[in-house]
């Protein structure tokens, strides 16, 4: 894991640029997106998910766009490597007791639960912590807002702003197809 962060560390620092970066990264370090899960049962649902998840993201569009797709690296690097922050200080870890099926012994194992502090919806709250230390163009709002595409429950609810956002925003696809392909198919079940 500490490669990955150092990786991290590294496309932040080379990338992104803008007024208050050095903030950011310093927040990204006191709170839990180095070691958090990027799901409680699903992709990346171990110690480091979050992280490996977000480079996988931000490596997919490199990737996918190695001209930026109309858009900068910056703006790649901020919506592949922060998409997720909704994530970070979002999941807990208990315990609770499984049989183990080959010894038929209770055992006590630990997982994840979440436990939302700020329910502000998922892309939303990720633009809202973003914006707190620096801006964002219409663009990167709106591709990390709609990162989830079809499966962010505003959308889910018949609302047609996702429709409206990538129709208005080509990098709101962008993120949302790089987010998809790192979700299931580059995605690892174990760390």
């Amino acid at each position: 894991m500490t490669n990955m962060r150092e990786e991290f560390t590294g496309l932040f620092r080379r990338y992104i640029r803008r007024e208050g970066a050095d903030s950011l990264l310093q927040w990204l370090s006191d709170t839990d997106f180095f070691t958090a899960p990027a799901s409680t049962k699903f992709h990346e649902a171990f110690e480091g998910g979050l992280l490996l998840h977000s480079l996988n993201v931000f490596r997919n569009l490199i990737t996918r766009y190695p001209d930026g797709g109309g858009y900068t690296t910056e703006s790649l690097a901020i919506c592949g490597l922060l998409h997720d922050l909704c994530k970070v200080e979002f999941y807990r870890v208990s315990l609770r007791n499984v049989k183990n099926d080959s010894t038929g012994i209770w055992e006590r194992v630990s997982y994840y639960y979440i436990d939302e502090r700020f329910p502000y919806g998922h892309g939303e709250k990720s633009v809202f912590l973003i914006e707190r230390f620096i801006g964002l163009t219409e663009d990167e709002a709106l591709a990390v807002r709609w990162h989830m595409g079809g499966f962010d429950q505003d959308a889910k609810a018949g609302g047609y702003s996702v429709s409206a956002a990538f129709t208005k925003s080509r990098l709101a696809v962008m993120l949302h197809v790089a987010d998809l392909e790192a979700t299931y198919l580059s995605n690892t079940s174990e760390g």
